[in-house]
């Protein structure tokens, strides 16, 4: 019952400067086509960020900027705008009223009109480079560094690093693009987009969502009294309540694991494909025994380093790979902990032991610190405790 609560609980839990931006604001009336009916939206306000320990929605838009500024002012202006957009997007708004001239771009984009928020979460992130950029070397957390060359790392500079990311989840991809879309436009002047991935989950019910390999995917994953244990930074620094995500872009070489028989699957994992049971076991979220399974599986290298981390992930499919000729498909690997060391842990101990380097190459990678929830007081924005 412990195991079945625990993911019931990972499905059922997982701006006054506006003008200065945009001042045809201020010629605007009130004006929505949206859907009355509103789908169990999550408020962007809160003691943490959704989008972290939120249910896995079924679509992302993940995106990385660089800064095009190094000031600190400017920036903080474009978080307090982007947490006025942040609470509107989430809840099924536009980011602002229609304005009575038409011709005048919309300050909306539009495409989610009529559209509910589909259980829209916002997740907003920052790296090392960001520190560096704004002179704000002082506060960097000391966890907070470049994650290391890992064994078997191929890494795409097109698809690595970045200042700041955005995590957009939803049960509609419209919706969550078009929350990204409309947060990038309205800052377009100090920020430049890097790079981006769309990312999708499937699942009925309360299942555990499969990869493109087939294999049930955060089996693992932390109960929810567990979460200050694994995700959540405690210090009382400006980061308190938040976490660090771990972004991976993993291609998977399809066509290869197509041609390997299920067995050998099997080992790979260390688990049964079918009923997601680990070597040993008969149902999902049964205790793992690494002694029933190979020792280079990926279960049995990741549990010997006794760490936690919370799953997050999304399978993608980008058309083909110019480079191969071969589905560019993969899975974007989130991760969230309370420090970068636990998934670092893990890498390490996979390194070039792990079956799965024969089926997969790592290509992106960027590692960020997530901010501690906004409160619904006046005057608090994404990164307050930081900017000031």
């Amino acid at each position: 019952m412990k195991n079945l609560d625990r993911r019931s609980f990972l499905k059922g839990i997982a701006i006054t400067t506006a003008g200065v931006l945009s001042p045809a604001i201020a010629d605007s009336k009130t004006y929505s086509s949206r859907t009355p009916t509103i789908k169990n939206p999550y408020s962007f306000f809160g003691i943490h960020q959704q989008g972290i320990a939120t249910p896995p929605q079924k679509h992302i838009y993940f995106l990385v900027l660089d800064l095009h500024t190094n000031s600190r002012s400017d920036i903080k202006e474009v978080f307090k705008v982007w947490t006025t957009y942040a609470s509107k997007l989430t809840l099924g708004e536009n980011v602002a009223p229609y304005s009575k001239n038409t011709l005048i771009p919309a300050l909306d984009t539009g495409e989610a009109d009529s559209l509910n928020p589909y259980n829209l979460t916002l997740t907003f992130g920052v790296s090392v480079s960001f520190f560096d950029k704004l002179g704000l070397k002082s506060s960097r957390p000391k966890l907070l560094k470049d994650l290391p060359h890992f064994p078997r790392d191929q890494l795409r500079e097109e698809f690595s690093g970045g200042d700041i990311c955005i995590q957009a989840c939803a049960d509609d991809p419209q919706v969550a693009f078009h929350a990204v879309r409309n947060l990038v436009r309205i800052a377009r002047l100090k920020v430049t987009m890097k790079w981006s991935q769309m990312g999708f989950n499937s699942y009925e019910n309360n299942d555990t969502p499969r990869n493109l390999f087939a294999f049930k995917d955060g089996t693992v994953n932390p109960s929810a009294n567990e979460l200050d244990k694994v995700v959540w930074v405690k210090d009382g620094s400006w980061l308190d309540n938040g976490s660090y995500l771990v972004v991976r872009r993993v291609q998977m070489h399809l066509e290869t694991w197509d041609r390997t028989h299920l067995k050998a699957q099997n080992d790979t994992f260390g688990r049964k494909r079918d009923s997601g049971a680990a070597y040993g076991k008969n149902e999902e979220f049964e205790e793992v025994d690494i002694t029933a399974m190979p020792e280079d599986s990926h279960v049995f290298l990741a549990k010997t380093t006794g760490m936690q981390i919370l799953r997050r992930s999304f399978s993608f499919a980008s058309g083909i790979d110019p480079r191969t000729g071969q589905f560019d498909a993969g899975l974007l690997f989130i991760a969230f902990q309370k420090d970068p060391m636990q998934f670092i842990a893990i890498q390490n101990a996979l390194g070039n032991i792990d079956k799965m380097n024969e089926y997969i190459t790592n290509i992106g990678s960027g590692l960020f610190a997530c901010f501690g929830g906004v409160s619904k007081k006046n005057g608090d924005y994404i990164g307050k405790s930081l900017l000031g």
